[in-house]
C-alpha cells in the first residue's frame, strides 16, 4: 500500500464478523487467558482482527498487555491451538503486532467489571 492508501485505513482493520465461523472463532478465543490477569484475550482486547477466507483460513492479528509480557512466546499458539480445535476451521495463522498499542479503553464492559473497573 502506498502512503496515500494508508492514510484512511484503519489502524486495526474490521473483521469477518459475517463469516458463518466467525462466533466459534470468538468462542475460541475467550478460552485463552493472560495468566498474569483473569479475563479472557478476547474481551480484554488483545485480538484485533479476526479474518476468516472462503477456504475457512483464520488469520488473527493480536498484541498484548504489553510487549514485555512473560507469556509474549507462548500466547499466540495458545491462540492458534484453540482455533484450530473449531470444527470446519482449515487453518490458523496469528499474527502478533504492538502498534497500534493495547489500551484499557478496548476492553469489554465484561472485562471492565470482572476488573473492578466499572
Amino acid at each position: 500500500m502506498t502512503d496515500a492508501q494508508l492514510e484512511g485505513a484503519p489502524l486495526i482493520a474490521p473483521s469477518s464478523t459475517d463469516h458463518p465461523l466467525y462466533d466459534s472463532v470468538v468462542e475460541a478465543c475467550r478460552t485463552v487467558f493472560d495468566p498474569e490477569i483473569p479475563v479472557n484475550i478476547y474481551d480484554l482486547g488483545l485480538i484485533y482482527t479476526v479474518l476468516i477466507d472462503s477456504e475457512n483460513a483464520v488469520k488473527v492479528t493480536m498484541t498484548l498487555t504489553a510487549p514485555g509480557c512473560p507469556v509474549a512466546g507462548e500466547m499466540p499458539g495458545w491462540v492458534q491451538d484453540s482455533i484450530s480445535a473449531v470444527p470446519g476451521v482449515r487453518d490458523v495463522d496469528v499474527d502478533m503486532v504492538f502498534d497500534p498499542p493495547w489500551g484499557m479503553d478496548m476492553m469489554s464492559d465484561e472485562a471492565r467489571l470482572e476488573l473492578g473497573f466499572m
